[in-house]
């Protein structure tokens, strides 16, 4: 691991396009190496994209791969490169980050799984301190690195599941902003079985309570690629109005809905090796079963 990550610090000084262009031809040599990860998002994307053909189905899951690769390796830039650097490279929508707006009240920070998420922390970053759940990496080494990486600019709360709640509650108190990663499948705990592309998906409820509970409000934020290898585009949305209401699973279609909009607009950069429908509702088989050979 050390010597991989000694490998990203050498790249990240490579120019972007020539960087993004490396992790687009690794991408494709995972593509067929990793057949497991491409059954799971080819499973993902018919399930949730039955209206393309087969065909077109492949196109896009091998450009998700290539998405995926190019975000890992261009993560060096998000942790090694200069802050001048960055700001040449991350392009906002609006022109600058609502500082003002998220730091006002408990702001959630809602970040759906697209591969450049960690660009929008990054620009995040730059400019106030924020708080964020993530998950403790196996090797020490990437972990530390993952951490200094995150909190190199303003100071920033990093949670794990394992913390629970209330340091989360706590820095929204304060009005440190939130990101909320919330489309996983973590189980049936905390989560209701509502529609993703259709398909019922165990999603947790935590945004709608959260939101509930601290009066925060939802301003939902996404980061994608730029056109031919010129940085990323940040986005952030207007905060979601009467959110969440009384009724937390329609809330939480409402959050999915959102999201899915969102995927339509760049599905090659969501995060499709999960194995988001991996929970199915009582008795009913998993959806990722592989095809019995003939």
């Amino acid at each position: 691991m050390k010597l991989l990550l000694g490998f990203m610090w050498l790249l990240h000084w490579l120019p972007l396009p020539v960087l993004g262009r490396f992790g687009k031809l690794i991408g494709s040599l995972l593509f067929v190496l990793l057949p497991s990860r491409r059954h799971i998002t080819l499973t993902n994307l018919r399930l949730c994209m039955p209206e393309l053909t087969e065909a077109e189905r492949v196109v896009l899951a091998r450009q998700h791969f290539q998405a995926y690769s190019r975000s890992v390796w261009e993560r060096g830039i998000l942790w090694w490169a200069s802050e001048a650097r960055l700001r040449r490279l991350i392009q906002l929508d609006p022109s600058s980050v609502p500082v003002e707006q998220m730091t006002a009240q408990p702001t959630i920070l809602l970040c759906p799984h697209f591969v450049c998420l960690d660009v929008a922390g990054a620009a995040v970053a730059m400019e106030t301190s924020a708080s964020s759940m993530y998950v403790q990496q196996k090797n020490l080494a990437f972990d530390r690195v993952l951490r200094a990486g995150r909190s190199r600019f303003k100071p920033v709360k990093l949670f794990t599941r394992q913390d629970g709640i209330k340091p989360i509650m706590r820095a929204l108190r304060d009005k440190l902003p939130y990101f909320m990663l919330p489309d996983m499948d973590f189980g049936e705990k905390d989560a209701e079985f509502v529609p993703f592309f259709g398909i019922e998906a165990a999603t947790l409820t935590a945004t709608a309570r959260i939101a509930a509970t601290t009066g925060a409000q939802v301003m939902p934020v996404i980061a994608t690629f730029l056109p031919n290898f010129q940085g990323w585009r940040v986005k952030f949305y207007p905060v979601w109005d009467n959110y969440p209401g009384t009724d937390m699973v329609a809330a939480t279609r409402r959050m999915n809905a959102f999201i899915e909009d969102r995927v339509r607009e760049a599905p090659a950069e969501y995060f499709w090796t999960h194995k988001r429908f991996k929970t199915r509702p009582h008795g009913e088989p998993s959806l990722y079963q592989r095809a019995p050979q003939p």
